[in-house]
């Protein structure tokens, strides 16, 4: 892949995904330019290469401002990469807010600004189709209809489909299943639990689950700069399908934990903590980690789906698969002081 002389836009740079897509760029070539906001952390974005600029994706009007500016000194990206969005919000509203709003705003006025010359890459998620499959396990699919069951989901559904209604518009959207590695916070605080010798899992049915290691997913992201058929969806895992054990059981190798507490919650009981959950967090104004997004995800028993189209169009190979992804995982959280 050769990116030398490209300008990218990446938003969401500074996150998890966003800080790996920037470093991935930047070996490539590519003059790499990281959306932030005022109170962005750069913590991860310390190359010296990179070139920053504010964007407000909740205001129209000022981003129409931020980015004519931007047209006027310095002309156009070759590719934009959308990788910024809400995963947490104490009120459902800004899922909409922030993950359809903010996504309409900047293809609208990328557009209209001509400050974007080649391709959208749309940073969407396998939430988007939800509990399809639930019952028979099978791979979800593009020919099934979305069901998302989360205000999260259905907020990247709306995006998506606002986003097929700009005909002008040259994308390709990315649907991701879960994504893990060094510096991520969700699945961290499961191996901060099994550090502590326990492992909490939910429900007594099968539950078949998927991943894709992060670097994996910023491969499959740059390819799609150039690879892809225009507005169309692919979803991405490592290929493989894990039992919920299987996480917990690399963790702990990975972590030389001698004895782990397994405990299976049953659904009602988790419905129950994460009602009070989103119950106090509507009431604080504070995300809380166990609300009922997060317990419609728990619950869901199938994330199984079909990656060929992504393997035949994106050129789409994944390398790591669990058992080295969680070594690494592991390597860093112990080299960084997180375990």
């Amino acid at each position: 892949m050769e990116l030398s002389n490209k300008k990218i836009l990446v938003t969401g740079a500074s996150g998890f995904i966003g800080s790996f897509i920037v470093e991935r760029a930047l070996e490539l070539g590519a003059e790499v330019w990281a959306a932030v906001r005022p109170s962005t952390s750069k913590k991860y974005l310390q190359d010296a290469r990179i070139r920053f600029i504010e964007l407000n994706l909740g205001n129209a009007e000022a981003l129409e401002r931020q980015l004519s500016d931007f047209h006027t000194d310095e002309g156009a990206w070759d590719y934009v990469i959308h990788a910024a969005g809400a995963t947490k919000c104490a009120n459902p509203n800004d899922f909409y807010r922030v993950n359809t709003e903010g996504t309409a705003n900047l293809a609208r006025l990328l557009l209209q600004t001509s400050t974007l010359r080649g391709r959208f890459v749309f940073m969407s998620s396998l939430s988007v189709w939800g509990a399809v499959h639930e019952a028979d396990y099978a791979d979800i699919s593009e020919q099934d209809i979305p069901q998302p069951n989360t205000a999260y989901g259905k907020s990247k559904l709306e995006a998506e489909l606002v986003l097929a209604q700009m005909p002008e518009l040259d994308y390709v959207t990315l649907r991701p299943t879960g994504v893990y590695g060094p510096r991520e916070k969700d699945y961290f605080l499961m191996a901060k639990s099994i550090a502590g010798h326990i492992d909490f899992a939910v429900g007594y049915r099968r539950q078949d689950i998927t991943f894709i290691y992060v670097r994996d997913l910023v491969e499959a992201t740059l390819a799609a700069l150039t690879r892809g058929t225009r507005g169309r969806g692919y979803f991405l895992t490592d290929g493989q399908v894990y039992n919920s054990r299987d996480f917990s059981d690399l963790l702990q190798k990975e972590l030389g934990v001698r004895g782990v507490l397994h405990i299976t919650a049953p659904i009602w009981f988790l419905r129950c903590v994460c009602t009070v959950g989103g119950w106090w967090g509507k009431l604080t104004g504070k995300v809380t980690a166990l609300n009922m997004d997060k317990f419609n995800i728990m619950r869901q028993r199938n994330w199984r789906c079909d990656i060929r189209p992504a393997q035949e169009d994106l050129g789409f190979s994944p390398k790591v698969q669990l058992p080295q992804g969680v070594k690494e995982s592991v390597a860093w959280y112990k080299k960084e002081g997180w375990i």
